[in-house]
C-alpha cells in the first residue's frame, strides 16, 4: 500500500505575526535586499508605464536602438543561437554572447563583426543599459507617486535602536531619490562634497556614523567611475566608465572587486549578527553571488533569518526551493506556498477568519473564493487557501505603512 504524501500547510496569520513582531521591536537589527522587481514595481496605483522597465522591454528598448546594419545582421544571428537554447534572447545572455565572441574571434570574424566590432557593439550596448535606467533626470514626472518614498517614509518614522541597512542589487537612482525626497540622513560608503570618494574602512567600521540609515549598492551605481590619476573610486555626475557589474557572464568574477567585495562583506557581517533579521523582496535568488554570501552569513549566526518573499510560485524542487530546505534560517514565502523551517508547504489559513479578521488579512493574503459543493448553487466549502500578496513591493510597502499605526499592539489576527 502506497504512503500518501502529506504536504505542510503553512498559515500566512502566524508567520505574518512574527514578521509584525520583528518590524515594531526596536531591539532587532532589521536590514532589507531589494532586487530588480522593486525597480520595476516602482510606481503605486498599479501603473503600466513603470519607471524602470523589466528585463523583457529593456532587451527591446536597447536592441530597437541599434541603428548599423551590420550590428542588426550580428544580433540576429545571436538571436538564432541564443533561441535554440534555453537562455533565450534577453540582455544579459546577449551580452553574454558577444562577450565570449569578442574573446574568442582573434583576428578573424564572427558573425560579421571583428574583434574590434564587438567591444564596439557590447560597449553601445553598456551605454544604453545606463540611459535606460537614468530615470533621475525625469524624476519631477514620478517622484510623488514612487512606492520607494514609501519605503523612506517608513523608514524615517521607524525609531529603532539599529539604523535600517538597505542592500540593493539596482544601479538606478530610486532609493536615493526616495530617501533624500523625505530627508532620511544615510551613508553610501562616499565621503566628500566636490567629488565624493570611496572609503572601504567606513564601510567595515561603521561607528562613525551610527544613526545614519545605510544603502549599500552590491552591483554599483551610476556615476561611479575610477579615477586613474589618484586611484581611487569617486562619484560625479557622469556617466562613462561607470563602475556597474553589467548583466553577463563575467558579473560574478567582477562583483569579485572592489567596491563591490565591501558591500559583500558588510552583507555577510550583517545577516551573522546577532538578532539581525535580512528581509529580500523583489530578488529572484538567482545571484550566485550573493546567495553564497547570505548562506556563508547563515551557516556564522546565532540568531539570524533571512526572510524571502518570492514574486512567484514555488516549485518544491526549483533552486529557490532547494536553498531553503538546506538551510533552515532562510525562509522564502512565494505566492501560493512557501519553504519555512526547511518544510515546503503550501499557504492555508487553519481556521475561517471573521468578517473583521478577514479585512486585516487581506492587508498580506488573498483568500480564494469559496468552492461550490455538489450541484448546489448555494451550498459553499471555505478552503483557506488562497495567494501571499507580500512579495509584491506595492503591497509589501503598503503593509510596512500600516505597522507604523499598530506599535500600541496591533498584530495579524
Amino acid at each position: 500500500m502506497k504512503s500518501k504524501t502529506i504536504i505542510t500547510k503553512h498559515d500566512p496569520r502566524e508567520f505574518v505575526r512574527g514578521l509584525q513582531q520583528i518590524l515594531i521591536s526596536d531591539s532587532k537589527r532589521i536590514g532589507f535586499l531589494f532586487g530588480a522587481g522593486t525597480s520595476m514595481s516602482s510606481k503605486r496605483g498599479r501603473s503600466k508605464d513603470s519607471v524602470i522597465p523589466g528585463v523583457k522591454e529593456m532587451t527591446k528598448i536597447v536592441v530597437d536602438k541599434i541603428g548599423q546594419d551590420n550590428f542588426k545582421k550580428a544580433l540576429k544571428q545571436i538571436e538564432e543561437e541564443l533561441s535554440a537554447t534555453d537562455m533565450g534572447f534577453q540582455i544579459e545572455y546577449i551580452l553574454s554572447c558577444i562577450i565570449q565572441k569578442e574573446q574568442v574571434v582573434g583576428k578573424e570574424t564572427l558573425c560579421g563583426l571583428k574583434k574590434e566590432e564587438f567591444e564596439a557593439l557590447r560597449k553601445y550596448i553598456e551605454k544604453e543599459i545606463i540611459e535606460v535606467v537614468s530615470v533621475h533626470k525625469k524624476r519631477e514626472l514620478f517622484i510623488k507617486d514612487l512606492l520607494h518614498c514609501d519605503f523612506a517614509l517608513w523608514v524615517s518614522h521607524a525609531a529603532r535602536k539599529n539604523p535600517v541597512e538597505l542592500f540593493t542589487s539596482n544601479y538606478d537612482y530610486l532609493f536615493e531619490l526616495a530617501l533624500e525626497y523625505h530627508n532620511v540622513n544615510y551613508f553610501d560608503g562616499f565621503v566628500g562634497s566636490f567629488e565624493p570618494f570611496f572609503s572601504p574602512s567606513l564601510v567595515e567600521d561603521l561607528k562613525a556614523l551610527p544613526q545614519y540609515q545605510k544603502l549599500w549598492k552590491l552591483h554599483g551605481s551610476l556615476g561611479w567611475a575610477y579615477d586613474d590619476k589618484n586611484k581611487k573610486i569617486i562619484r560625479r555626475d557622469q556617466r562613462e566608465n561607470s563602475i556597474i557589474v553589467f548583466p553577463n557572464f563575467l558579473k560574478y568574477d567582477n562583483s569579485k572587486k572592489q567596491p563591490y567585495v565591501s558591500f559583500i562583506d558588510r552583507l555577510i557581517k550583517f545577516v551573522s549578527s546577532d538578532d539581525s533579521v535580512l528581509i529580500v523582496c523583489g530578488y529572484s535568488f538567482s545571484d550566485q553571488h550573493i546567495n553564497e554570501a547570505i548562506l556563508t552569513a547563515l551557516e556564522k549566526a546565532k540568531a539570524s533569518h533571512v526572510i524571502g518573499l518570492y514574486y512567484d510560485d514555488i516549485r518544491q524542487d526549483s533552486p529557490v526551493a532547494e536553498l531553503a530546505k538546506k538551510q533552515p534560517k532562510l525562509s522564502v514565502y512565494g505566492r501560493r506556498n512557501a519553504v519555512i523551517g526547511g518544510k515546503y508547504g503550501n499557504w492555508k489559513l487553519k481556521t475561517e477568519p471573521s468578517k473583521d479578521d478577514s479585512i486585516v488579512i487581506d492587508l498580506y493574503f488573498d483568500e480564494d473564493a469559496a468552492l461550490p459543493i455538489g450541484g448546489s448553487s448555494s451550498d459553499h466549502i471555505w478552503t483557506g487557501e488562497g495567494t501571499f500578496k507580500l512579495p509584491d513591493f506595492e503591497h509589501f510597502v503598503t503593509f510596512l505603512s500600516a505597522q507604523a499605526y499598530e506599535q500600541t499592539g496591533g498584530a495579524a489576527r
